[in-house]
């Protein structure tokens, strides 16, 4: 349902957080990464980094990763065409994938990520006689993915499953990386193992999906260096001697610029000196990728007080009975009265699922839409949580 309450209104009224994904900022930003990444690289969605931007993600890329049953489940009530789809993750129950096989609609790829995986899927494909295409993922050294010695393994004895259409390799190292040196490094590892794929086991892999985990400026003291770093990972891209058709997987870096969380300012307290605002939100529905304890600084506003003189030291606190709950510290800040809002930006990404959201049994926010037309649609009500801490 759309809203004709403005934001304002909305906040004023709400006795909770509030999240709001914009989605021109989502758009601009998905074009913006186009425009630095090489003409032929397609853009894969990772759903995990902000389910709610399912549907509008979809739009704007080619594929959406998901990586459990219950974004496949949001991926299907959405009726989302499942040939734009990927199903990743580092489990897999059989149920699960007996039933990606059984499903006549499903025409969607799957990774394969074990040795385990790859039996229970060819076996049930056999049974079912149905050709589906997977991705076999490189591990980065980690608990996910196969090493090279499985995968060579697997395309050795390709012929002796038709019905499993190695597409190629999937291979995602990490989050937030900044270091050339590394992506250099990466890219010309993923090179080296096309080549081999090819030459020793006469294997061309019709695609790579790379997860490079480009990086996102949360905090007032990071200086973006994101576009030099996007321009140097495009030109190792272009010089890759392998013409793979090329899939990025990214999430955080898609989707964190288009959110914002609005928290209101329930108590002011002054203790040994120090002023406290405590408010509604907290730790549990805001989490910053390298944040612990406000050690960093995240961009911020008082809602309405934009151009107000900074004239006092703030220390933010949530709202739960925790000491790590600290959202900003000694932080200049204009006046604050009960009732006022703070906004955090970059939001868009993680922010919202990675919090601990049942501590405390504290009620899980409202969940906005912010429309091209400016329009706010409410996506999801606050959700009250006692009902999945106790026992029924």
């Amino acid at each position: 349902m759309i809203s004709s309450n403005t934001l304002e209104q909305i906040l004023m009224k709400s006795c909770s957080s509030v999240y709001v994904f914009d989605i021109k900022t989502l758009q601009s930003r998905v074009a913006w990464l186009r425009s630095l990444l090489p003409e032929d690289v397609s853009l894969c969605f990772a759903v995990k980094a902000n389910p709610f931007l399912t549907k509008e993600a979809s739009f704007l890329v080619e594929r959406l990763e998901l990586c459990s049953p219950g974004e496949a489940d949001i991926f299907r009530h959405l009726a989302l065409p499942s040939e734009k789809s990927v199903i990743s993750g580092v489990y897999k129950t059989p149920d699960d994938i007996r039933a990606l096989v059984r499903e006549p609609s499903f025409r969607g790829i799957i990774t394969i990520e074990s040795i385990r995986q790859y039996q229970i899927l060819t076996r049930q494909l056999e049974t079912e006689k149905k050709i589906t295409p997977v991705l076999l993922r490189l591990t980065n050294g980690s608990q996910f993915g196969l090493d090279e010695t499985h995968i060579d393994e697997i395309i050795r004895h390709r012929s002796l499953h038709p019905y499993l259409q190695i597409r190629g390799i999937q291979f995602f190292s990490g989050t937030q990386k900044t270091s050339l040196k590394k992506y250099t490094r990466e890219i010309a590892y993923l090179d080296r193992f096309l080549t081999h794929l090819k030459e020793d086991l006469r294997f061309e892999a019709k695609e790579l999906e790379y997860g490079p985990g480009f990086p996102v400026s949360y905090f007032e003291e990071e200086p973006s260096q994101e576009e030099l770093l996007l321009q140097h990972v495009s030109e190792l891209l272009n010089g890759m001697k392998n013409k793979s058709r090329l899939v990025l997987e990214l999430g955080r870096s898609i989707a964190a610029s288009c959110g914002r969380y609005y928290t209101h300012i329930v108590d002011l307290k002054r203790n040994n000196g120090q002023n406290y605002a405590l408010v509604d939100g907290g730790m549990h529905q805001m989490v910053y990728f390298g944040q612990s304890m406000a050690m960093k600084r995240p961009r911020f506003s008082v809602f309405g007080k934009e151009g107000a003189s900074v004239d006092q030291l703030w220390t933010v606190c949530g709202s739960l009975c925790s000491m790590n709950d600290v959202l900003l510290k000694q932080t200049p800040m204009p006046k604050l009265e009960i009732g006022d809002i703070l906004c955090f930006e970059n939001t868009g990404a993680y922010c919202m699922t990675e919090g601990i959201s049942l501590f405390l049994s504290r009620d899980l926010p409202f969940v906005y839409l912010k429309r091209e037309d400016e329009s706010l649609q409410c996506i999801r009500p606050s959700i009250e949580t006692q009902l999945f801490n106790y026992p029924h």
